[in-house]
């Protein structure tokens, strides 16, 4: 194998790894479909196959890298290097893997990572949508500041939320002002309405007592922890990360249809 064609299939990869296989297969067809063309025209014809900046954004570096790199590379041997690259990713994506996440002392049995930095990783692994799912959000810039990265990379946001102030008999406080203006505005938050909760013999209405974050339906993170600062630092806090696998579309489509039944309604 060539240099040239050894870098390809290292950026491929690269590729392949960053965005959905459907943008990174519709990019090799138009370059399957070029004649050879110049830069400039490929740009043109891959821009019109991707509805997203952001992966349009992630694909035009790729061709700089190309024409910088490894420019003697033709596009039919490029394309052929992200329909391999995307299949190997499709391949390792099917399969699932876990790892626990805590927060609180610890006592060195096992290696674990810390709630907070599992919650940026799903939020900045994300390259297209992210559910965020909590009972409660207080006081969490570095997460705010990660959700706002993920906007200004075109991600598709929706946060749901519980909301006390809604319900009677509990201290009313507001989830977007916690998340703040910024946040807020860039995101679809939703709750649980009221008059839409099960209730027990007494009339008390259920609680929205889910914790979890799924990006891109890859990943997902599933935890004990409210978006708050004390479940990232000092209380203790039990999670599941997992990676691949039906798991994460399944929640991520779980909560896209209560949205779409008006069990979950935007605020």
């Amino acid at each position: 194998m060539s240099a040239g064609s050894r870098f390809i299939a290292q950026e491929a990869s690269r590729l392949a790894r960053l965005l959905p296989s459907s943008v990174v297969e519709a990019v090799a067809v138009q370059l399957e479909l070029s004649n050879d063309p110049g830069l400039a025209t490929l740009r043109g014809q891959i821009a019109q196959a991707i509805p997203s900046p952001h992966h349009r954004a992630l694909v035009a570096d790729f061709l700089d890298r190309w024409n910088s790199g490894a420019a003697d590379v033709l596009p039919c041997a490029v394309a052929v290097a992200l329909f391999t690259a995307s299949g190997a990713e499709k391949h390792r994506r099917e399969g699932q893997t876990s790892e626990l996440v805590w927060t609180g002392p610890d006592v060195r049995v096992v290696p674990l990572r810390r709630t907070e930095q599992v919650v940026l990783q799903v939020i900045d692994s994300a390259a297209q949508q992210i559910l965020v799912v909590s009972y409660a959000i207080f006081n969490i810039p570095r997460i705010c500041e990660a959700l706002i990265r993920s906007a200004d990379r075109g991600v598709s946001i929706t946060v749901v939320v519980e909301s006390p102030d809604r319900i009677e008999g509990q201290r009313a406080y507001s989830a977007l002002s916690a998340l703040g203006p910024t946040v807020a505005s860039r995101c679809g938050v939703f709750v649980w309405p009221h008059e839409m909760r099960l209730r027990g013999d007494s009339g008390k209405p259920g609680l929205l007592h889910v914790k979890c974050a799924v990006a891109d339906g890859r990943w997902l993170f599933l935890s004990s922890a409210n978006l708050t600062e004390y479940a990232f630092t000092i209380n203790m806090e039990l999670g599941l990360l997992l990676t691949g696998g039906p798991t994460p579309g399944q929640i991520e489509g779980h909560f896209t249809r209560m949205i779409e039944a008006g069990i979950l309604v935007r605020v």
